[in-house]
């Protein structure tokens, strides 16, 4: 991934150093379970541990004669071994190293993630608590539709936000496999205990099979968890989008002293933090795509999917490590315009107040298609004529006959679509 979308700690888990250090680590942990079994001498062992290194210089060389990484990786690390390069490698083959360190990379990059998750949906509670009563209008279809509260619009996220974190870190254990099973997975010329030690030692589930490989299953699911938070991500950032259009004007996103939204009109504050969270969520979803075509291989394995696993996983963890990032600086920065919203619900004189006069009719002896006729008409003769729907009301013979200006009054309280929100944050935010 490109630096601009990129923050230090994710992305040093995937440099070639680090790869090759994850190498390096299973490649060792093999050889200290080959001693725990008694097999290789704990002594020989220990030394080995201290003078086994790589030179990146040395395996890009070997590489280009050999056309083969794992391979110039262990000539590499055999080159400093001495007699002790015996032990290295006994039984296993290329796939044990590659997707038993790839699974600890993995495993890696999702702790750091979930931190993220955590983090965000603190925010997000925060933010909650804090416009809880902050009234706003709800919309459906873009159109308005009734009252609701800021606060429960950020709880509907949270809620989201926290089932997403629930799945990824289901979908991180489910992947938290290794396997050190030889060429085919038949164990054929490695012990099954060393995998069991060698897994167990590295924080790692043995796989309870694996065809020279790992099925690649494991590794769509856990993509589509990635997709899934970007998505959602994405869904937050649509609406604040929506929200900070001038004819709008609920939120904005935080704008710098300094800061410039235009290079040819100087008043311009744009959502360009929104929308690049939207642009690199159409990259995730991508990529999980490429996960799932990469499960149906030939036979017991190919390495079809190598290739395409060399991007789609540190550009799509580290793209949502990102992404959650910028979501909570958003989120701690956002400034909320409470006036704009209350005005938002006023538009019309008050249309957003229909189906309360609606059922107010209905308790007065209308039928449910009678007070709809007579609430309809007045509210669309307020919406196409920028009119007051209240005052038509007023003025309507079949409205003032069967409800007073008191009760009207009642009807047109903003509160009283506020009356069950608490129970909804106890739901949320207990």
């Amino acid at each position: 991934m490109i630096d601009r979308y990129s923050r230090d700690e994710i992305r040093n888990i995937w440099t070639l150093q680090a790869k090759f250090n994850y190498y390096l680590s299973v490649e060792l942990a093999v050889c200290d379970a080959y001693a725990e079994i008694g097999q290789f001498p704990a002594k020989d062992i220990e030394q080995l541990k201290v003078l086994a290194k790589f030179d990146l210089k040395r395996i890009e060389e070997i590489e280009r004669e050999v056309k083969h990484d794992v391979i110039a990786f262990l000539t590499s690390v055999n080159e400093s071994l001495g007699e002790y390069a015996k032990y290295m490698h006994v039984g296993m083959t290329s796939s044990d190293v590659i997707d038993t360190a790839f699974a600890l990379q993995i495993q890696d990059s999702g702790k750091i993630i979930l931190n993220d998750l955590n983090e965000v949906i603190g925010s997000l509670k925060n933010l909650a608590e804090k416009h809880r009563q902050t009234i706003c209008i709800g919309r459906s279809h873009g159109v308005h539709a009734e009252i609701m509260t800021f606060g429960v619009k950020i709880c509907s996220w949270i809620d989201i936000l926290r089932r997403q974190r629930g799945n990824f870190a289901a979908a991180l254990e489910q992947i938290r496999v290794g396997q050190i099973s030889g060429p085919v997975g038949t164990y054929s010329n490695i012990p099954p205990e060393i995998e069991e030690i060698t897994c167990k030692n590295l924080g790692l589930k043995s796989a309870k099979i694996s065809t020279q490989i790992i099925a690649r299953d494991y590794h769509a699911h856990f993509m589509q968890s990635l997709a899934l938070i970007a998505s959602v991500i994405e869904q937050f950032a649509t609406e604040i989008r929506h929200l900070q259009r001038t004819e709008v004007l609920e939120v904005e996103e935080g704008f710098g002293q300094n800061q410039k939204g235009s290079s040819a009109m100087p008043h311009k504050k744009n959502p360009v933090l929104s929308e690049n969270l939207c642009g690199l969520a159409r990259v995730v979803r991508a990529n999980s795509i490429v996960a799932l075509e990469n499960i149906p291989l030939w036979h017991e394995r190919d390495i079809s999917h190598s290739s395409a696993e060399r991007i789609i996983f540190p550009d799509s963890l580290t793209l949502v490590d990102f992404m959650l990032a910028r979501f909570n600086n958003i989120v701690q920065n956002i400034v909320v315009h409470p006036k704009n919203m209350l005005k938002n619900t006023d538009k019309f004189g008050g249309i957003v107040f229909s189906q309360k006069v609606l059922l107010r009719l209905i308790d007065k002896g209308l039928t449910r298609e009678e007070a709809y006729r007579v609430v309809q008409r007045n509210a669309i003769e307020a919406f196409e004529h920028d009119g007051n729907f209240r005052q038509n009301l007023e003025e309507d013979n079949d409205v003032n006959s069967r409800l007073s200006k008191q009760e009207l009054d009642e009807i047109f309280d903003k509160n009283a679509f506020l009356k069950n929100i608490d129970i909804i944050y106890d739901r949320i935010l207990e």
